[in-house]
């Protein structure tokens, strides 16, 4: 397998802190991999740096094959990576139609019908709610909404920062589904994740990260056997 996007010797400081303390980590083509980890364990920002919205001190992210370290994050995104921040970030005074319609704005190219019938098979809520104003959406609503705009600048990998975060378990379980389809219909993601044990049954591959360093990797299948994975991560 060739990896799509790496991460070498990463550091990156906020002032006088460390967050990342030279981290390396890689993303093979079609993989699904997940970073997980405490809160302030440098998982978020390890994706804010990848995306160029953060700065390293040191060391190099690249992207099928190229530096991308220094790029704006529009450039980034105009590349072929997109960033699902956590949060969500949607347009809430827009429609739903709006948002959409933004997640295509660095494209070249014009958006063709079979794209939205793509989101409305994904997210068949969307359709429903396509002329409504995004913050009158529920959560789980919302989370979709961010997915899919990210999916319409056609992306080949998805970075994606907690989609399940305060979302009811059902709700959890849609979006999982959806992270499994997208993954299947060829776009490569990076996952950050607080719900470990459904980000690894979800994963290839896993990162375990503490303080700003990456502690482990290993194939999902494995982290979810491990009694320090499980003592740690999984509630077991």
């Amino acid at each position: 397998m060739n990896a799509l996007l790496k991460v070498g010797n990463l550091e990156v400081s906020y002032g006088s802190i460390t967050a990342l303390h030279g981290i390396d980590l890689e993303v093979n083509r079609g993989e699904i991999v997940t970073l997980i980890g405490a809160n302030g364990a440098g998982k978020t920002t390890t994706l804010r740096t990848i995306s160029g919205l953060l700065k390293p001190r040191k060391g190099e992210v690249t992207y099928d094959g190229r530096n991308i370290t220094a790029h704006k994050p529009h450039v980034i995104t105009a590349m072929g990576v997109s960033h699902v921040p956590e949060g969500r970030g949607i347009f809430a005074n827009l429609t739903v139609a709006d948002n959409l319609e933004l997640g295509a704005y660095l494209r070249k190219d014009k958006i063709q019908q079979s794209e939205y019938e793509r989101i409305f098979t994904l997210f068949p809520v969307l359709k429903e709610r396509i002329k409504q104003s995004a913050g009158t959406l529920s959560g789980g609503e919302q989370q979709m909404l961010a997915i899919s705009r990210a999916l319409m600048s056609k992306p080949q990998v998805l970075l994606l920062d907690e989609p399940s975060l305060g979302l009811a378990p059902q709700m959890v379980q849609t979006i999982f589904r959806v992270i499994k389809d997208i993954n299947d219909e060829g776009t490569t993601i990076l996952l950050v994740e607080q719900n470990a044990h459904m980000a690894l049954m979800t994963a290839h591959r896993g990162y375990v990260m503490e303080t700003g360093s990456i502690v482990r990797s290993d194939d999902a299948k494995s982290l979810l056997k491990s009694d320090v994975i499980k003592k740690a991560y999984l509630g077991g």
